[in-house]
């Protein structure tokens, strides 16, 4: 829920302190100390003060040459890199889209953050809600719920071209349920009606997207069901829909608990989640 923006501010409000970001990549997992090497490009001119055994280890971490790093002195080498670049200037770290840290980078990462307390240092990570890192697991963290309905009015008064109507007004925040990004991209994006695909966000679809393509087909075909219709009446869908089995529904029911989906008495959820639905790759039968 804004978990970027509130990044953003982080930095923007950090007064004194020098930014060192870095992101988790969904196509860099499966490489080693990728998210790592990103987090230290921009300190890495303090590689020339380390002793030579660390420096050697972050050659290794960064492919330099071909011995496999240990995790651990990795860490300590790191630790000792963000000291001397934290002696000239403080710093802050932020790593977004935590959950997609490659394994390596995240160990690493959650070692410096238990040992930063003797250090001009801090660190804050942001994680998509429900994929938590069990690296991080023992990080002091804070649940960022969504925005209430006066603030999402707030913001869409504040960000619209336009004067909203009420009805409108009332889809949107029901559509959005508290997401900021979906708030500010859905009237963006042509509102309700089928837009020209390089007008959606597809970024945010991707996110969408990747959590519908683990779904059995049953869930998938309602959940494309349940976005063709604008009413959210469970009713009108019922004729369309065959008899699920247990796992499929408490699949639907885990899905709707992740996604902020209302189920009962009408279906409603985020607006992209529509347009991934029926356009998967994959078929809903």
């Amino acid at each position: 829920m804004g978990k970027s923006a509130l990044l953003d501010h982080t930095r923007r409000t950090a007064a004194g302190m020098r930014a060192v970001r870095a992101s988790g990549s969904q196509y860099e997992k499966e490489l080693p100390f990728a998210a790592l090497h990103q987090f230290c490009l921009p300190i890495l001119s303090y590689l020339a003060y380390l002793p030579l055994q660390h420096r050697e280890v972050l050659r290794n971490a960064f492919g330099l040459v071909t011995d496999v790093p240990d995790v651990f002195r990795v860490g300590v080498a790191v630790l000792e890199l963000l000291s001397r670049a934290a002696h000239e200037q403080a710093l802050l770290c932020l790593i977004d889209d935590a959950h997609w840290l490659d394994t390596a980078s995240a160990k690493v990462l959650a070692f410096l953050a238990r040992r930063l307390a003797c250090e001009p240092v801090a660190m804050v990570f942001a994680v998509r809600p429900g994929h938590a890192r069990r690296e991080l697991d023992e990080l002091p963290g804070l649940s960022v719920g969504g925005l209430s309905d006066a603030d999402a009015r707030t913001l869409l008064a504040a960000r619209s071209h336009a004067t909203l109507d009420d009805r409108v007004r009332q889809r949107l925040m029901a559509e959005a349920r508290g997401n900021p990004l979906a708030l500010l991209e859905l009237p963006a994006a042509g509102g309700f009606a089928p837009p020209d695909t390089s007008s959606v966000p597809t970024w945010i679809d991707r996110g969408y997207q990747a959590r519908l393509d683990g779904l059995p087909a049953g869930a998938r075909l309602l959940l494309t069901v349940a976005s063709t219709d604008p009413t959210g009446d469970p009713g009108l869908r019922q004729p369309k829909l065959p008899r699920y089995s247990p796992e499929v529904i408490l699949v639907i029911s885990r899905l709707a608990d992740l996604l902020g989906w209302s189920v009962d008495p009408k279906v409603t959820g985020p607006y992209s989640l529509g347009k991934c639905s029926q356009k998967s790759p994959r078929p809903a039968m």
